[in-house]
Parts: C-alpha cells; structure tokens; sequence
C-alpha cells in the first residue's frame, strides 16, 4: 500500500501577474514554497512589467477571478488568503465579497503603485478599498505611500507611523502593519491592533534590488497564518525572511532586481 503524504496548509493568492517574476503572483508562489506551504493562485490581471517598470496591464473579468476562486475554495480549501493587485472597484467589491463568505483569516496588501511609481490600482477604487476589503482583512498592510493614497496621511516618522494605523484601523481591519521601510534610518514596521502595539526593526542591507518586498512580506504573514500562527508570530517571521530576501535581492535586467525568494536554500 503506498504511503499517504501529509497535506500542507494551503494558501491562496488572488492578485496580478509579474511577467519577470519578481512581484504579485510569482512572488506570492515562490514565498508560499520557501515557507513549506501549498500555494494556489487566483489570477487578477495580467502585467507586461520588467526591472525598468510596467508597460501595460489588462484587468481579467470578473466572471473569471469569481470562476477561479470558487473552484480552488470550494474543492482544495484555505488555511489563508493573501490578496494584491485588484485594480478597479468591481473586482475588489467581488473579491472583498468572495473573502467575507470564507473562513480563514485574509492578509491585504492593498497595492496602488508598483516599485517603480506605475498605478495599480485604479482612483475610483479607493473608496471600495476602504469600505469593503479593509473590513474583512485580518491584516491590512499598508506601505507609506498606500498610507496616503487611504487616509491622506503622510507619514514622515515614528509618530506619523501611530497616526496612520489608527486611521486605517477606522476602516475595519483587525490589524495593521505600516510599512516604514522608506523613512530614513532603521527600517522599521508598526504592527498594531489598535490595542497592542509591536514596532519591528532590522537592519538596512545596502542593496536597491528590491523588488517584490511588499507582495513577499504579505504573502508570508499568511503562510504563518495558515501555519496556526497568531498575529505577532505570523508577522515576526514574515519580516525577518523578507529581511533576508532583501539582503540577498540580485540585479536583474537594467532596473530594480527582486529579492531572493529562495534565499535560505540557496547554493549558487
């Protein structure tokens, strides 16, 4: 009789496409492996993008991302759900839908601009951001200029960190983590649910190959998650493999290179 094999969590990403495999989906994929977790994808658009920026985007249906969702939840399951790039208001009103009918807890990266300043997310959406996905996120996270785009709040240190979390925990998520990775100084992270607060700090690596820190720090808060990690312990770990992702991001072509997804295995 042939053994049976151990299912591993299951974690699903519905967000874009990166054609050079540094950010959304690829990125979400290559985490989830490197965590010991399943990956599953729902796909949202699809992206022309390099090391130089993004030179085009074509948002799927919403009748396709609906279609894929339910077919890998209602068979395969979650353990955890990450969501990215969404694009317009119809598919974050129908994402924000899908999650709200599942039981698992839900990271949202709400993504408006790629590494390079290129939109990602259309203006008329931010409203449905604020009003249907935030309040079904477990955890919301938010870099510095998502802060902005969200709240108007723009954050130029630690102070400015508290103010942000507290007006996008009034939009319904349970935690938040803001991003401060563009202050000067120490990077650091304000992790907080409006009652516990957990400031996490790293050292700065001097390397601009960056590309895919937010979608790969999303990604492992929720294979952390999945794991059966609380909050804290789910987003502890998830900085501290981003943190050496980012030591280890490389050049590739002739702009911002990715981290290094496969940083803790590899040998060459």
């Amino acid at each position: 009789m042939p053994l049976t094999a151990a299912v591993p969590a299951r974690v699903l990403t519905v967000a874009g496409s990166d054609s050079g495999g540094g950010a959304g989906i690829q990125a979400d994929l290559k985490t989830m492996l490197a965590l010991g977790v399943h990956g599953m994808s729902v796909l949202t658009a699809v992206t022309a993008q390099n090391s130089l920026g993004v030179q085009g985007a074509w948002e799927l249906p919403v009748e396709a991302v609906r279609a894929q969702y339910r077919s890998v939840v209602d068979d395969i399951g979650v353990r955890a759900v990450k969501t990215g790039m969404l694009s317009s208001a119809a598919l974050v009103e129908t994402v924000a839908e899908l999650l709200a009918d599942t039981d698992a807890p839900v990271v949202v990266d709400p993504v408006g601009v790629s590494k390079h300043g290129d939109p990602l997310l259309a203006a008329e959406a931010l409203d449905s951001v604020r009003t249907k996905l935030l309040p079904v996120a477990t955890v919301a996270t938010p870099n510095l200029d998502e802060v902005a785009q969200l709240t108007g709040v723009h954050v130029t240190d630690e102070t400015g960190m508290r103010q942000a979390a507290t007006e996008v925990l009034g939009f319904g998520p349970r935690w938040v983590v803001i991003k401060g990775g563009h202050l000067s100084g120490e990077p650091v992270d304000l992790l907080t649910d409006g009652a516990q607060e957990h400031w996490l700090r790293a050292p700065r690596h001097d390397n601009r190959h960056t590309h895919g820190t937010g979608c790969t720090l999303a990604s492992a808060i929720a294979c952390g998650l999945a794991l059966g990690q609380d909050v804290p312990a789910a987003v502890r770990g998830a900085k501290a493999y981003v943190t050496g992702a980012i030591a280890a991001g490389f050049p590739l072509g002739a702009g911002i290179g990715p981290v290094d997804h496969a940083w803790r295995t590899r040998t060459v």
